[in-house]
């Protein structure tokens, strides 16, 4: 699996040598909780369920809803539960080493 890390300006949110290629998903032991607020959003996927969203405070910039991830998978994606991702149109930058 390639590495990874996700940061909002200099400062990392995330990084993993375990990063999953769904839509880019950290372990949660690779995320800094410190800087992911609850929020009230949620959305729900056919394949792999509910997910709760959280907001990154990062860098001085707070970016509303642009973590997620699934406390509780379906089948299919047992793989991916409680793994963060991350939107990367919204002020998360993604690296991966292939890149």
């Amino acid at each position: 699996m390639p590495r990874a890390i996700a940061r909002v300006g200099n400062v990392v949110i995330a990084e993993t040598d375990k990063w999953e290629v769904v839509e880019g998903n950290f372990p949660p032991s690779s995320t800094n909780q410190d800087l992911l607020k609850p929020s009230d959003h949620f959305t729900y996927c056919s394949w792999k369920g509910h997910a709760t969203y959280r907001t990154v405070v990062a860098d001085g910039k707070t970016l509303e809803n642009v973590a997620w991830f699934y406390p509780k998978c379906f089948d299919k994606a047992k793989h991916i539960e409680n793994s963060y991702a991350f939107y990367k149109n919204q002020g998360v930058e993604i690296i991966t080493e292939d890149e």
